[in-house]
């Protein structure tokens, strides 16, 4: 089984990436036939963009229950009962996660121990872009690295054993049956990161001084620090167990990832996004394809354009 750390590095320029990502490269859709029936996935931040347009993929194929953990409960319960009413036949709940939270990341992860007899899909996807800096005042971290790394690897270490426990061939759900997935959302401007405090020591405390803050860099940097995650953890995770892999939607028109940018970038983004950006339902198949049609191979890979890449 070949990872992504077992690939030679990329050579291309991002340049090349980039192009191939939004001209080229061709979506991998689930099989029509794919069942999801008596199947239960979380998807953080599914209340819009991506996440919203993952549920409702994930429901198509008969997704019997679904939990959408949302930092606002009156937007999560808007976007649920649009889906509801697209799919009746689904659970679909809502439950509070705040990202910038320790505490309700822990209080998420422990209602998911309790309160559910299964689980086999996680998507990671809430996330966000901060172009002027800002401190969570609980922990001091900057908010970039509290939501994009620190929060989101936390809810993973947290969920993994939950997974292992809950997971098909534990629950009698059948043996033979793929392991439980997690896939944390990922980005290709990863592979354009400069990471220039590399060689800061603590190195954590360093994306957290506002002198020093760069917007691009530190959301580059973030993305490559749950890479960095990725690489350490298949040494302790098997695939037998839970596999774990980051997706890459690409970059996609329709989203509110830059909703707090000031309007003149937010419509910037709006018309380079109407020129070169994916759909959303394309992007959040990226999400779809790392848990239905990726197996086993994809244990600590980063899926980009449907395909495992160094």
């Amino acid at each position: 089984m070949v990872g992504s750390r077992d690939l030679e590095p990329s050579t291309r320029s991002f340049g090349h990436i980039f192009y191939h990502n939004q001209f080229k490269a061709k979506p991998q859709w689930p099989s029509p036939n794919e069942d999801l029936s008596k199947k239960t996935a979380i998807i953080t931040g599914g209340n819009t963009g991506l996440g919203y347009e993952a549920a409702s993929q994930l429901l198509k194929l008969k997704l019997s229950h679904l939990i959408l953990g949302c930092r606002s409960l009156e937007r999560g319960e808007a976007a649920a009962a649009k889906l509801r009413k697209e799919y009746p036949g689904a659970k679909i709940e809502v439950w509070q996660l705040d990202m910038v939270s320790y505490a309700s990341v822990q209080g998420f992860a422990r209602r998911v121990e309790e309160q559910l007899e299964h689980l086999d899909f996680v998507v990671l996807n809430a996330g966000l872009v901060r172009l002027k800096f800002g401190t969570v005042a609980s922990t001091g971290h900057e908010e970039g690295l509290q939501v994009n790394y620190l929060s989101t690897v936390l809810l993973t270490l947290l969920l993994l054993p939950i997974l292992k426990a809950k997971g098909p061939s534990v629950t009698g759900q059948g043996q033979g049956q793929e392991p439980p997935h997690l896939t944390i959302v990922s980005a290709a401007l990863t592979l354009a990161a400069k990471f220039p405090n590399r060689n800061a020591n603590p190195l954590l405390p360093s994306f957290d001084d506002p002198k020093t803050f760069d917007a691009q860099e530190h959301y580059n940097s973030n993305k490559l620090l749950a890479h960095m995650f990725l690489w350490k953890l298949v040494d302790y995770v098997s695939a037998e167990d839970v596999v774990v892999n980051l997706s890459d939607p690409a970059w996609c028109k329709g989203t509110q990832i830059g909703r707090d940018a000031p309007v003149v970038l937010r419509a910037a983004g709006f018309l380079f996004g109407a020129t070169t950006g994916r759909t959303p339902a394309v992007g959040a198949s990226c999400f779809v394809d790392a848990l239905v049609n990726k197996g086993k191979e994809s244990h600590g890979c980063f899926l980009m354009s449907w395909k495992i890449h160094p």
